[in-house]
């Protein structure tokens, strides 16, 4: 399988047998990916969606109270704290245990896959601004889908922290918090153009990019990821991506962070 690159040997999504490079308008972003794709066979192909506004339009989930954020029950805290996960090591832990459940603040970051390279961009920026959560008390947590040894590829050579980086092979934590998954979310979806301001950032990022790190159940290529803020196990503050490389600003979390409430 090959993938849509942009003027450089590096992969971005996984695709069909040719390499379109980046196009200047999503309508020939989505030409391009229309006519280079070959036929894959993906086990499973489903949407996930998030409660709409009167509107009709998908709800960005936001909050900053310690009660229910918008789009998820007061328990969700609860509930994927007890989901388990891997170190970049290969050792299992659960959520709860990553940060102090009755008054740590936690930034978790759900990135699509570790063989993404929107997800290499995104993982720059956090390593960049790591120093600034720290500073403000945040425990800053990355987690990928894939094992373990592909989370340590992209540990190596982006590089990346491993003691803030996790695995989630199997999307658990996706599911409970029920990210985004499917091919038009994937490739199709408007959000995802927003990677195209950002070029440079990701030709930075994708210096000693390896298709490698991408999961062998290729069907994961369809997972969304999401950005999430805890103190303790309440849910302060909840976003799911809407499409490919369409990430929440760490700026504003951080800013989210730092106002958060003491329980």
């Amino acid at each position: 399988m090959a993938i849509l690159s942009p003027p450089s040997p590096k992969s971005f999504l996984l695709l069909g047998s040719s390499a379109p490079r980046f196009p200047k308008s999503l309508h020939q972003f989505r030409s391009n990916i229309t006519s280079s794709i070959t036929p894959v066979s993906f086990p499973r192909l489903e949407f996930r969606h998030a409660p709409l506004t009167a509107s009709g339009r998908p709800r960005i989930v936001a909050g900053a109270s310690p009660g229910a954020v918008d789009g998820f029950g007061e328990d969700i805290g609860q509930a994927v704290g007890g989901v388990a996960i891997f170190t970049a090591s290969g050792e299992r832990v659960l959520f709860r245990d990553l940060w102090d459940q009755n008054n740590g603040l936690a930034a978790v970051v759900l990135l699509r896959h570790f063989g993404c390279m929107c997800c290499w961009e995104l993982a720059s920026a956090l390593k960049e601004v790591k120093p600034r959560f720290e500073q403000a008390g945040v425990k800053l947590i990355a987690v990928g889908v894939g094992t373990p040894d592909k989370a340590r590829m992209l540990a190596t050579r982006l590089p990346f922290p491993m003691e803030c980086l996790y695995a989630d092979p199997e999307r658990k934590a996706y599911d409970v918090l029920g990210l985004y998954y499917g091919f038009g979310r994937t490739f199709f979806n408007p959000a995802s153009a927003k990677v195209f301001s950002r070029f440079n950032e990701l030709r930075e990022a994708t210096k000693n990019y390896t298709i490698e790190a991408t999961p062998e159940d290729r069907s994961s290529v369809l997972q969304q990821g999401g950005t999430f803020v805890f103190r303790g196990n309440k849910l302060m503050y909840g976003r799911k991506d809407e499409g490919t490389g369409d990430h929440a600003s760490l700026d504003h979390v951080l800013d989210l962070c730092c106002k958060a409430p003491v329980a």
